[in-house]
């Protein structure tokens, strides 16, 4: 519980790696840079580890990684514009997305309570992108295809769960998405699509790619470490206390702080959740958060 803890405390300084960045680059260069550090980052460690590679589901490891680069490229793309705890606010409805992918594809149960739980999680996202929809516009409707690009992310890797090595499944995502994003940059410049177009990054920007890439891999790192040592079921609600530090990373950093609506919002998704992970407790039980934005 501690080492979920600190993970989860830890993560929201991705975001604010990738806030910094996307002053100056584009947000398509940022996710890319994500990927590729820590790819790079966790193939090292894995090597170290003696932690195994070899993957017989490449291909779904492929759709992972499409789908998680996706996610990241339109979470960066959000915290361009929106205060980073706004943004992860409005992407905590994931979860509940989640509920109700694995019972579409998965034939996991879902009964009325769980439902009920979704819609209140959903009213909350509604809460939340209201005000930020008149503040920054369009931006705000970014995070919630974050996390619904997240939650088939997730699916899927539930799918493979059982058969898979935990980092293994994380580095091959990494590596496939690092992939995707490699080809949409390259597209992005050729095209001069302002979202996916490069620029080479100055020495304080390649210090900022490194800080993102150790500030993910450790983080996540931690994670799979800490569900070695106990259930989904009593480990996943830590992923709420994101909000605490991405609220203190923004003020710091940034000086944004969320408004009273979005808090209210943001309780109402909160809630809902964590109903939705005690309902859940018992039969199957949730996969770790990996490569959370």
């Amino acid at each position: 519980m501690a080492l979920m803890a600190s993970a989860m405390l830890m993560l929201p300084g991705i975001d604010a790696f990738a806030k910094l960045l996307a002053a100056t680059l584009s947000p398509g260069q940022v996710a890319w840079g994500r990927f590729v550090f820590q790819s790079l980052l966790l193939l090292a460690v894995m090597r170290l580890m003696g932690r195994p590679l070899a993957s017989r589901q490449l291909g779904v490891h492929a759709a992972r990684g499409v789908l998680i680069a996706i996610a990241i490229l339109l979470f960066v793309w959000a915290v361009k514009y929106l205060p980073i705890a706004n943004a992860l606010a409005i992407f905590f409805v994931e979860p509940l997305l989640l509920t109700l992918l694995s019972a579409m594809f998965l034939g996991e149960r879902v009964g009325a309570r769980r439902l009920a739980a979704v819609v209140v999680g959903l009213v909350g996202a509604l809460v939340v992108i209201r005000p930020n929809w008149q503040a920054f516009g369009w931006a705000a409707l970014l995070p919630l295809g974050t996390a619904i690009c997240f939650a088939g992310y997730l699916t899927l890797t539930r799918h493979l769960a059982v058969a898979e090595d935990p980092l293994a499944m994380q580095f091959w995502g990494g590596l496939f998405a690092a992939a995707v994003l490699t080809v949409a940059v390259a597209l992005g410049q050729g095209l001069a699509v302002p979202v996916l177009d490069p620029a080479w990054p100055d020495a304080r920007e390649w210090l900022l790619f490194l800080g993102l890439g150790v500030v993910s891999t450790v983080g996540h790192l931690i994670i799979a470490f800490a569900f070695r040592h106990a259930p989904a079921g009593v480990l996943a609600p830590f992923q709420y206390l994101e909000i605490i530090s991405a609220t203190v990373l923004g003020l710091v950093v940034f000086g944004d702080f969320p408004d009273a609506v979005t808090w209210l919002g943001t309780a109402l998704i909160v809630g809902a959740g964590l109903y939705v992970f005690l309902l859940e407790r018992g039969p199957a039980p949730a996969i770790p958060p990996a490569d959370q934005p």
